[in-house]
């Protein structure tokens, strides 16, 4: 751990603070802190910036109840700028997007950004925009019923292949069955951010572990 006084700030005595959501990786804004807020935000365990606008301290959702929870504070290797990681309440943005940074600037036409959040959106948007000729959009029309067979069935060829030492083969059937999961948490209303809320509940993983008893 470095001491506040390790850090650079410039000379209005400000640092630049990029916010990230610990769940997603996604950046939610860039504001501004000063010595003092960095010691009120590591006090209340919740982010507070300085308002170059309105010259004063800013706890964010003090206002919208958007609080935004700290886990970690982490300064780059020039010690002149911030990374503050954050459980966020709500939306970021006075605007109500979850993120501040939502207006493209460029794109590469041949590298692609690709998250398990991205590949959710898109499944969810071929349950509410049905696409003919998309096995998605017929996945959904089947129902459930057929979701399950398919993820029952994947699960299935995981372990098969998994059992036969095939790494590229047990890679490509899980890839399948994670698909189907997606699409069985899509149907069911079930997002991404539950599933990492529940993982995260549980702590020590190993601790969930029955033992079988010993006969």
């Amino acid at each position: 751990m470095i001491d506040i006084d390790e850090l650079k700030f410039d000379e209005k005595g400000l640092i630049p603070a990029i916010v990230v959501d610990s769940m997603t990786g996604k950046v939610l804004t860039l504001a501004y802190m000063n010595r003092e807020s960095i010691g009120i935000s590591i006090e209340k365990g919740l982010t507070c910036f300085w308002s170059r606008s309105r010259q004063e301290f800013w706890l964010k959702g003090e206002t919208s109840g958007n609080y935004q929870h700290i886990v970690s504070i982490t300064a780059d290797c020039d010690r002149d700028a911030l990374v503050v990681v954050v459980e966020p309440d709500g939306p970021a943005c006075h605007t109500g997007s979850f993120s501040c940074f939502t207006a493209p600037v460029w794109h590469s036409g041949e590298l692609e950004e690709f998250s398990d959040e991205m590949l959710y959106e898109l499944i969810m948007g071929r349950k509410t925009d049905p696409q003919e000729g998309s096995y998605t959009t017929y996945l959904f029309d089947k129902g459930l019923d057929k979701i399950l067979k398919k993820v029952g069935e994947e699960s299935t060829e995981v372990i098969i292949a998994a059992k036969g030492g095939d790494k590229k083969e047990t890679v490509y059937e899980i890839a399948d069955l994670y698909y189907h999961v997606m699409v069985l948490m899509a149907d069911q209303g079930i997002t991404c951010g539950e599933i990492m809320e529940e993982l995260k509940q549980r702590h020590v993983i190993d601790h969930k572990v029955k033992q079988e008893k010993m006969v």
